[in-house]
């Protein structure tokens, strides 16, 4: 993979999709300032110049379906949570795609695919912020760092080269079903019975994460022994 860092932009996806056409298949787009990083929701991803690490891998002629397209997200999650392990923080994966450490966010994403006329993955922008070095969330109470867990300063663009070095080897995982195993089983809360609201029937209720579908749906069973099934914004966490 080529790495380009950029002092600052509005946004590494912002800008990876910009350029999409010009970019080949491997190109990260890192930023040392990035000041209006988008996350899932809408939500904004808010993150101290030079202190953390902002960016974005694009990938084309993907081997994948729009219903595959998931698997892109076992992915980066996995790699993110190897990454955190490799540095001695153990860390959980909040469906779908944050990462938690301890009940706070390190790390979230944001990944936009391009399908192309056969209904396949023809680009993927996989953006990612990863809390590094900052120490202080005053927007975010319930955030940390890779330092706060550590207690180390560490150097961003070896850090970003380390990540990318987990995620290039599990590159050819990305048909794998044993990839969905390592994601389901790094799951905030498997295992555990918590409350969760269901934001389609407005009911709020006491389950234990079981895993996910092949389409990466999250699965819940409730204390009826109902097994139940969600994408997307059709479930939250009561924290």
């Amino acid at each position: 993979m080529i790495t380009h860092w950029l002092d600052s932009i509005d946004s590494t996806n912002s800008e990876a999709l910009r350029r999409l056409p010009e970019l080949p298949s491997g190109t990260v787009l890192a930023a040392y300032d990035q000041t209006a990083g988008r996350g899932q929701r809408g939500n904004t991803w808010f993150t101290e110049p030079g202190r953390n690490l902002t960016f974005s891998i694009v990938l084309k002629d993907l081997p994948l379906s729009a219903l595959e397209a998931i698997r892109l997200n076992f992915l980066a999650s996995v790699a993110l949570v190897d990454f955190l392990d490799a540095k001695g923080v153990k860390a959980h994966i909040k469906w779908p795609n944050d990462i938690y450490v301890s009940g706070k966010k390190i790390s979230g994403m944001l990944i936009e695919n391009t399908l192309g006329a056969d209904g396949r993955v023809a680009a993927s922008v996989i953006g990612i912020g990863l809390n590094i070095n900052q120490r202080e969330f005053p927007q975010l109470a319930m955030a940390t760092s890779l330092s706060l867990c550590t207690g180390l300063e560490y150097p961003l663009e070896a850090s970003l080269e380390e990540f990318l070095a987990i995620f290039e080897d599990l590159l050819p995982q990305l048909s794998d079903e044993e990839l969905m195993g390592r994601y389901a089983s790094r799951l905030f809360r498997r295992g555990v019975s918590a409350r969760y609201h269901d934001l389609l029937s407005g009911e709020e209720y006491e389950g234990v994460i079981e895993g996910v579908e092949a389409d990466g749906r999250l699965r819940i069973r409730d204390l009826s022994g109902r097994a139940r099934l969600y994408r997307f914004k059709e479930v939250s966490y009561l924290l």
